[in-house]
């Protein structure tokens, strides 16, 4: 359904309670009895998952999967597949410079690609209260999985010609898969960049924001928004460099200090985050959620700015009444004083 993205994200912002928006999306399987394995190959199952989810939740949007093997898989590169865990790469697929200039940008639609576009159109053809993000990675982090995300650290100080290729390639594919997405009906992407918040800020400046910006102008418009994840440790020092990418909204990690963010940026800038999903959602309790939610809101939620969610995404096996007990401590918060409604 197509909506006009920025002033829905807007009202995001005016309202006195405001719906938060976690990465969740592969917790589904436990509501449909199915696998990862399952759920990444069925464009059906996907926008089933997310309908589930819909239902379940009281969030401000959906979210598709998060997979981010997804793109390095349609370059060739080698993923590894478990039953109840998110895909992972595996190696590399280049090796040098030669290689770099001979590898092919790969056509939308190659490896799952298709797949997953299917499953978001299917997703939005049945989720009509909210608007339905699709998931992409970004171009720093898909260029280290093509060369490996410990070899393209040295690459960017021996070989930075080979990296800017391979982001020039990376860049060009993002923006049709994006570009897809968008025909498809999906009112935005979530892209995440988590590879990046290990550069410096002058590495960022570099070798990631630059790129992002190029996607955001190539996508983002009043009916289709980008919103940037980061979850790596050096996000506060290369905020900078991260907001001039001009994305929607900023979604960061729990690595770091919401409050800290939100005391650098203006409050025109949306900024969401960052509950634990790991250790809270997929190993804490009800209790111990509520009392994570509650403290990060009395923190932060009085920030018109501020958006509630998890740090990064749901892991698939995260206990239900763990995330059951996020959305029931949200929905009791009231941002002029953290009260309990």
């Amino acid at each position: 359904m197509k909506r006009n993205m920025k002033k829905w994200l807007e009202e995001q912002t005016q309202t006195k309670v405001k719906k938060p928006l976690p990465i969740l999306s592969f917790p589904a399987i436990q509501l449909m009895g199915v696998t990862v394995r399952e759920l990444i190959s069925d464009s059906d199952l996907q926008a089933e998952g997310m309908a589930r989810i819909a239902e379940r939740v009281d969030a401000a949007a959906a979210v598709s999967l998060m997979d981010l093997s997804v793109e390095a898989e349609c370059f060739g590169a080698q993923i590894v597949i478990r039953e109840d865990e998110v895909p992972t790469v595996k190696g590399a697929v280049i090796s040098s410079g030669e290689g770099a200039e001979a590898m092919a940008i790969p056509p939308v639609g190659a490896g799952r690609t298709g797949l997953y576009i299917d499953g978001v159109r299917k997703a939005v053809d049945r989720i009509g209260d909210r608007p339905v993000f699709a998931g992409m990675i970004g171009p720093y982090s898909l260029a280290g999985r093509l060369l490996d995300v410990t070899e393209i650290m040295y690459l960017c100080y021996d070989e930075p010609e080979t990296v800017q290729l391979v982001l020039d390639k990376a860049t060009e594919f993002l923006i049709a898969y994006g570009t897809a997405y968008k025909a498809a009906g999906a009112n935005g992407i979530l892209m995440a960049e988590p590879l990046a918040g290990v550069l410096s800020p002058a590495m960022m400046d570099e070798f990631s924001s630059p790129y992002v910006k190029k996607i955001v102008d190539a996508l983002q418009d009043d009916s289709f928004l980008l919103l940037y994840h980061n979850c790596g440790n050096n996000t506060v020092q290369s905020l900078d460099s991260i907001l001039s990418t001009g994305a929607a909204a900023y979604h960061f990690g729990n690595a770091v200090s919401m409050k800290e963010i939100l005391d650098r940026v203006d409050e025109n800038t949306v900024v969401m985050g960052n509950i634990d999903p790991a250790g809270e959602l997929r190993h804490g309790t009800p209790e111990s959620v509520k009392k994570a939610v509650k403290s990060l809101l009395a923190e932060c939620g009085g920030n018109p700015n501020f958006i509630l969610s998890t740090g990064c995404d749901v892991p698939p096996m995260a206990r239900w009444e763990n995330i059951d007990a996020f959305f029931d401590a949200a929905a009791k918060f009231d941002k002029d004083g953290a009260i309990e409604r």
